[in-house]
């Protein structure tokens, strides 16, 4: 009997060995293997004879055969898939304010899109009502397994998307630069629905058996209402198994509850002396730390206002870049008013700390130089005083008193991120992010109180919905889950340890809901970001691990 695991030395000589090869088949690929010496000498060989054969398979030359066969999804179709991510990253599926997202014509096209594709590789689509669009490889039981993956995808501002070297990128038009795919969902999260897809063509293909049936569940609203997955299962069976394909390796079991603070400041005439803030802007969802904020300000003496403010500037980056990274703050005094900049670090809400957040910045910075700027008193100079002495620059919630920390889920985080203004108010939200051993609703409470205590007793006019979701914690327990474990640690060389996530995904409320990949522990996660990208390397590593992953899950207990 052959070992339980084809090591990743092995593997790569197999890739290495293949790297030029296209095969007419399965059976072609297989036949190459049993060929090479290595494999000879670790009996695979063997191991491929006997599957040839129809020989039943011992549990551990069948994980070995699980693992062959997605090395060979990797080889046959890496070139394809990420063509095929191409493909749908040129399709803006973001929000359109006042168009609900199964209305709106690029979802439209998108679900045509990937029809086609499913289609075209034998899979069973089903389009429901425009919401979650379902993919189905039927297998020989009744168990479903369902995967998730969303085709939606947060905001861009083009302008920000430009590299170091000043290269511009068009976020809806993939750039592969070195080992880097460009564009909006590569990373969040249209790679997870291209390598599931294809992983399916792999084994429906091959008419690989499988015992149970796997469902590919795309979801339409996930980085914003939330409302798809809940209509569908509305009148669709829930799988026993939900896999988020939209998170990190190797298996996360527990997510952050997601929570909003929206605070609005309704439009008032200004009084009192000084400069007057008559405009900001600062990111474009509440779920992403953008990377850059600016304000608007009106003054007498633009510029003079202009160079005070960049007198003002260098001293307090000093100050708070020791503690929060390096950024920038710059003003100009353009056609009669004066524009102040300040740009930080692109990030997923989720990690606040993983990015340099400049609409907290933007907000502290007018708050400490109003002592020697005199601002008018507005919505703006409200929002302003609002966000510097209740959150500031920390994200752990520790100036609003609510700060919590769960020994395996880690810290509760509020990060502001989002400006808004329009005629009748500025909206300033915070993001949320609250680990187990809370109880969600005396943490809205409180935070309410706290912050309309705030409001009176300064005389702040502003209204404040809080909303706060539970979060998920799993057991750990199981064949499955551990099973999944063995496969992502194996291929990725981790630690054989189950994690845990501040971003909340489509399983989180799911029976037996994880989070599977596809983002690796200790890298920071593009998606959300500016300039958004997915490295070939992880990209291919994920449709080689994915295919695995299927097939084994898929024949769990019928191996």
């Amino acid at each position: 009997m052959v070992s339980a695991n084809l090591d990743r030395q092995q593997t790569q000589m197999l890739l290495t060995a293949f790297s030029e090869t296209r095969f007419t088949g399965l059976g072609d690929y297989l036949d190459r293997v049993a060929t090479l010496p290595a494999m000879n000498e670790a009996a695979i060989d063997t191991l491929i004879q006997n599957y040839a054969a129809g020989t039943t398979l011992s549990l551990d030359e069948a994980y070995i055969m699980c693992r062959l066969l997605g090395i060979y999804a990797r080889l046959q179709y890496g070139d394809e898939a990420m063509a095929t991510l191409a493909r749908l990253v040129a399709i803006p599926t973001f929000q359109v304010e006042g168009v609900p997202q199964h209305e709106n014509p690029e979802f439209q096209r998108f679900a045509a899109e990937l029809e086609e594709i499913a289609t075209g590789f034998g899979l069973a689509f089903r389009n429901v009502d425009n919401r979650v669009y379902e993919i189905t490889l039927e297998g020989e039981g009744n168990e479903l397994i369902g995967l998730h993956a969303h085709a939606d995808v947060v905001p861009v501002n083009p302008d920000l998307w430009v590299l170091e070297d000043g290269t511009r990128l068009d976020p809806f038009n993939v750039a592969t630069i070195g080992n880097r795919m460009y564009g909006r969902g590569t990373e969040d999260d249209k790679n997870g629905i291209v390598v599931a897809l294809y992983a399916m063509r792999v084994i429906q293909e091959e008419s690989l058996p499988l015992f149970r049936n796997v469902r590919l569940l795309v979801d339409t609203t996930e980085e914003t209402s939330s409302e798809a997955i809940p209509y569908y299962f509305e009148s669709n069976p829930v799988p026993a198994y939900n896999l988020a394909l939209d998170g990190g390796y190797p298996v996360i079991i527990a997510e952050k509850g997601y929570g909003t603070v929206m605070a609005s400041f309704p439009v008032r005439a200004a009084s009192g002396e000084g400069a007057e803030i008559i405009n900001m802007t600062g990111g474009l969802a509440t779920n992403q730390i953008p990377a850059a904020a600016t304000a608007t300000l009106r003054s007498t003496n633009p510029a003079q206002l202009a160079d005070r403010l960049n007198r003002a500037a260098p001293a307090y980056i000093a100050r708070v870049a020791s503690n929060g990274g390096i950024f920038s703050i710059s003003a100009a005094a353009e056609n009669g008013l004066v524009r102040l900049q300040v740009d930080g670090v692109s990030a997923h809400s989720s990690a606040p700390g993983s990015g340099i957040n400049p609409v907290s910045r933007m907000l502290d910075f007018l708050y400490e130089v109003s002592g020697e700027v005199n601002f008018k008193s507005n919505q703006f100079s409200d929002a302003v005083r609002y966000g510097v002495e209740n959150f500031g620059l920390d994200y752990t919630g520790e100036r609003l008193g609510i700060s919590h920390e769960h020994d395996f889920m880690g810290p509760l985080t509020a990060a502001l991120t989002f400006i808004a203004v329009d005629d009748e108010r500025l909206r300033l939200a915070t993001n949320l992010r609250v680990p187990a051993g809370l109880d969600v609703g005396g943490l809205r409470s409180d935070v309410e109180n706290k912050l309309n205590a705030w409001a009176e007793s300064g005389g702040v006019v502003v209204n404040v919905e809080v909303s706060v979701g539970e979060p998920m914690y799993r057991n750990p327990e199981g064949d499955i889950v551990n099973a999944l474990l063995d496969v992502a640690t194996e291929n990725l060389g981790l630690p054989r340890e189950f994690g845990s996530s501040g971003g909340a995904t489509s399983i989180h409320n799911l029976p037996n809901g994880m989070q599977f990949g596809l983002s690796m522990p200790g890298v920071k996660y593009t998606g959300h970001n500016a300039n958004e990208f997915k490295t070939i390397d992880q990209f291919l590593l994920d449709l080689q691990i994915v295919t695995e992953m299927m097939i084994r899950i898929g024949n769990f207990g019928a191996l």
